[in-house]
């Protein structure tokens, strides 16, 4: 089989779940710009500013209670969608997740915004007030050291507050064995001490794995639902794929592609900022740049330019995606029987797993997808023969080991 499909009853399911995604992606940028608008219309801005000033005088004291209030609105706009997100994939059996367990992840999640937003915040106007033309450039070379520094720091500190890891090798001592294989295919040590099982099937039925991490934190992280629900040359092709990351150096360019990203979006939140409040302060109730009655217009710029940022990010991350796929496809080459069968294959019980639609709309694909379709994948890695006569692999030697 080289094209992706999906039998009725799962394809029905898969484009309820595909059109719920478009309503919940566009529908609520929408609905959270609204909102935002409309409070501070109100004059929400300004009110919470009064009441923090009648707590105290010290604007960075204001700051521990206003930032965590706009932080928790923002949270609260968009509670109702993932309530029903949630609701849909467990009626579909995309998550196994029980609602007590989600309430505990949603409150974990809640506590880590409240802190690391309200720091965030408070050093932004910190900024603002101290440098009001060249904030935003401050702001942005002090944040590539602090994304360097959450890269290395989450799989260590923040995922283990969500998920259970152990070493691969605990789990599947035969499997790592396998994966070694993959990764001396590739001239790449990776030790089994940077891999692990994550007990995703405590809350998803899907496989899947990742690369995360920078230096000594990077690691490969299987799921336990792809132990269970893939055979083991998939798992190998799965695997490829995130060894591919892994030595194309994805994580580094990633951050360099974001820090490209960031400076033209901080760039432009000043000017929109700046204008916003000259323009229109007035009737947000908005006095000054500097003065914590601005807050929720800065959330509203960062909302609307996030949303036209996301097409510009998911092009990236399609075509290291896609690189992935080829380095993936190429590894397996000689370890298993046939590369191309086995990495189409994967690509079908994954899609079949995660209801994904066979042919989504370009534009949908083109804004909001961070993979290439499923459909695509497929197609390319049934037709993908680098060592035909007259081709070469892309990251490999012509020989089969």
């Amino acid at each position: 089989m080289t094209s992706y499909t999906l039998p009725p009853d799962k394809l029905a399911k898969a484009l309820v779940l595909y059109h719920a995604g478009l309503w919940s992606y566009f529908g609520g940028t929408l609905w959270n710009i609204a909102i935002l608008y409309l409070l501070l219309r109100l004059g929400a801005g300004a009110a919470i500013r009064d009441l923090a000033a009648r707590v105290t005088a010290r604007r960075w004291l204001q700051g521990l209670i206003v930032a965590p209030i706009w932080l928790f609105i923002v949270t609260a706009i968009n509670l109702p969608i993932s309530l029903a997100l949630h609701h849909l994939n467990l009626r579909y059996g995309i998550s196994v997740e029980p609602w007590p367990m989600w309430w505990l992840d949603f409150a974990k999640s809640l506590g880590l915004t409240l802190v690391v937003g309200t720091a965030v915040l408070g050093f932004l106007y910190l900024l603002i007030r101290r440098a009001p033309r060249r904030w935003w450039l401050w702001f942005w070379i002090l944040a590539l050291p602090v994304e360097l520094a959450a890269v290395f720091i989450v799989p260590v500190v923040i995922d283990p507050l969500f998920n259970h890891f152990s070493p691969l090798a605990q789990a599947d001592p035969a499997l790592v064995q396998q994966l070694e294989k993959v990764a001396a295919r590739g001239h790449l040590h990776i030790p089994p001490s940077r891999m692990f099982v994550m007990n995703a099937s405590a809350r998803v039925t899907g496989p899947n794995a990742y690369v995360t991490g920078f230096g000594a934190s990077k690691r490969i992280v299987v799921w336990d639902t792809t132990l269970r629900e893939l055979p083991t040359p998939q798992i190998l092709a799965v695997y490829a794929h995130e060894q591919g990351h892994y030595v194309l150096h994805h994580i580094q360019k990633g951050m360099l592609y974001s820090a490209l990203v960031t400076f033209v979006f901080f760039w432009i939140a000043f000017w929109l900022f700046r204008w916003i409040v000259r323009r229109h302060g007035p009737a947000l109730h908005i006095t000054s740049l500097d003065d914590w009655s601005s807050l929720g217009a800065l959330l509203l710029i960062v909302t609307l330019l996030g949303f036209f940022a996301d097409p510009v990010s998911n092009a990236f991350s399609r075509h290291i995606e896609h690189q992935a796929d080829v380095y993936g496809e190429e590894a397996i080459h000689g370890l298993v029987p046939n590369p191309q069968a086995t990495m189409a294959a994967s690509f079908q019980h994954l899609g079949e797993l995660w209801l994904e639609v066979p042919h989504p709309a370009p534009f949908v694909v083109f804004w909001t997808y961070s993979h290439p379709p499923t459909a695509y994948r497929m197609r390319f890695a049934a037709h993908y023969d680098p060592w035909a006569p007259g081709h070469h692999p892309r990251y490999f030697s012509s020989g089969p080991g």
